[in-house]
């Protein structure tokens, strides 16, 4: 069982949407901090979650990349 609440959250919405960026984390859940969640998902729990950087620009014009995160399975690799 996943301890955390936001933790848990994250990784419903992984299994049920498949996909997840911060700017979603954060107005869903008020999770600041998904790549922490991703890592701990990743590293404590053993899912298989992928990391593509998607180029964008931000308000004042500059270039910048945000995550975007997916779940290939809804099972941990063990």
């Amino acid at each position: 069982m996943i301890g955390n609440s936001k933790t848990f959250d994250v990784l419903s919405h992984l299994k049920k949407y498949k996909k997840i960026t911060s700017l979603e984390a954060i107005d869903l859940f008020k999770a600041t901090r998904l790549s922490a969640i991703i890592y701990t998902l990743r590293h404590h729990y053993h899912y298989d979650i992928y990391t593509e950087l998607i180029p964008s620009i931000d308000s004042h014009g500059r270039k910048i990349r945000y995550g975007l995160y997916w779940l290939e399975s809804d099972e941990p690799i063990l």
